[in-house]
């Protein structure tokens, strides 16, 4: 495969001028998978999982080697997909469980929000998981945050994958369902494309796959396919994978069949590092593989937050190229608006970077560091930055607070008040897994990055809300 960076793949992107027509301007489609590791896909080295149809859009496009999402953990990632910030800097901390106060406020300038406001069709089919008290007027919903066709679920596809009964569309309940998640929501994806082609308005779709987060099912035509996978469960996953493959492929299909891939910037990820066997003493199902990288969900190393990134823009993009520039999801907020000719309000507290200025023959020039935050991620590790090959890790002294417990009361304080006792430096170019802190051979940038972590978090936290403090 060619290597590529990141420069000259997106010099190859079509100039897209600020007052550009509707016809003119891409379309965008975002595919998000749950909890798929980093060495998940096949196109990512795994050695047994079958991934055709991404193999085929890496093919057609670019593989990202550095791409990272806004967090280890599934609500505060898709909260900085949307919004374009820091998780914790919009009060999204942890992951949401039902009737949690915590949700994305209707007051954020979103992605949705601002490509409607400039004449895009937008759609959500899908994990939401950015509020508590789904699909009721006490928080805001997806509508509200500027999605005008959207079917989701609050958190996981229910009772399994496997014919799920939670979805709702547009504030009505849908019932039984009959067939498997990421099918159903492929299929629901497709006929909203078709449904809305005819009037000619480019679209911003999100796709957010269930697969292949707990509790995890799969065709059983699928599991028969990995004999060799002897361990228990190992199977179930691999299947689950190869299906949501699957259903990448029927997007594509669609695309084909609507006239819209020459037209549509796809770009696919997931929310956050695999879940593994290793989190919980009776798991069984989970198989997820951070390939070479150190940790998983709920892990600020890499294994967390480095995810696969896979973007395919025809004819603008050059096929089968590999980039290593760090990108994030916290990104694409400004790269979509700048190339749908979207204003971003002047208030915006964006820490994604637009990608596109490129094309003038510019090197990505981040003002910040890239920066993640996860108070419960294992360990002592709960902040990171990283700029160019360096990745500074914080460690804090608040003792012990348990990974995966969701935000809860007092939990506020902790986040306020963190202290960091310990700092480890890593050559990400020298050394992906993470093994050797250099930070005691590189004083001065230690001191520079700690600076620009310490500044980030109380920017973050200064009027990030305390949510039960708001509830009372």
């Amino acid at each position: 495969m060619k290597r590529l960076s990141l420069f000259l793949a997106l010099v190859l992107l079509a100039v897209v001028p600020q007052t550009a027509s509707a016809q003119q301007r891409p379309n965008f489609l975002v595919i998000q998978c749950d909890d798929l590791g980093y060495g998940d896909l096949e196109c990512y080295g795994h050695p047994s999982i079958k991934t055709p149809h991404l193999n085929k859009l890496a093919s057609q496009g670019v593989r990202f080697t550095s791409c990272y999402s806004a967090a280890p953990v599934c609500s505060p990632s898709r909260a900085g997909l949307v919004t374009g910030q820091t998780p914790t800097q919009v009060g999204i901390y942890d992951w949401i469980p039902p009737g949690s106060p915590m949700h994305v406020q209707a007051t954020e300038h979103t992605v949705p929000k601002l490509l409607k406001e400039a004449g895009y069709h937008t759609g959500l089919f899908g994990k939401w998981h950015c509020n508590g008290m789904f699909n009721s007027p006490k928080q805001p919903q997806p509508g509200d945050l500027g999605f005008e066709y959207w079917f989701a679920t609050q958190n996981n596809a229910s009772p399994s994958h496997e014919k799920p009964v939670n979805f709702v569309r547009n504030g009505e309940k849908v019932g039984p369902t009959n067939d498997f998640s990421c099918q159903v929501v492929a299929n629901e994806t497709s006929q909203w494309l078709e449904a809305i082609k005819a009037d000619g308005k480019p679209f911003f779709a999100l796709v957010t796959f269930h697969e292949p987060h707990e509790p995890i099912a799969s065709p059983e035509s699928l599991i028969k396919t990995y004999p060799d996978a002897d361990k228990r469960g190992e199977a179930l996953y691999y299947a689950n994978v190869t299906n949501m493959d699957r259903a990448v492929g029927s997007l594509m299909e669609t695309l084909d069949k609507l006239g819209l891939a020459d037209s549509t910037l796809v770009l696919f990820t997931s929310d956050n590092g695999p879940e593994t066997l290793n989190r919980y003493g009776n798991a069984w199902r989970s198989h997820g593989s951070p390939g070479p990288l150190r940790g998983m969900k709920l892990h600020i190393y890499e294994g967390g937050i480095r995810v696969p990134g896979i973007a395919r823009f025809p004819g603008k993009l050059e096929a089968g190229t590999e980039s290593d520039v760090p990108v994030c999801s916290l990104d694409i907020l400004p790269t979509f608006c700048e190339l749908a000719g979207a204003k971003v309000p002047a208030d915006a507290k964006l820490d994604g970077t637009s990608l596109v200025g490129l094309i003038n023959g510019e090197p990505v020039q981040r003002s910040k560091p890239l920066f993640w935050h996860y108070y419960r991620a294992y360990h002592d590790a709960k902040v990171a930055v990283r700029d160019g090959d360096w990745k500074l890790v914080a460690l804090w002294d608040q003792g012990e607070v348990k990974p995966g417990a969701a935000y809860q009361k007092g939990d506020y304080s902790k986040i306020r008040d963190a202290k960091f006792k310990t700092f480890e430096l890593y050559n990400l170019t020298e050394d992906i897994a993470e093994t050797n802190d250099v930070s005691a051979n590189h004083p001065e940038i230690v001191s520079k990055l700690k600076k620009a972590l310490l500044d980030k978090y109380e920017e973050a936290t200064a009027g990030a809300p305390d949510w039960y403090a708001e509830a009372k």
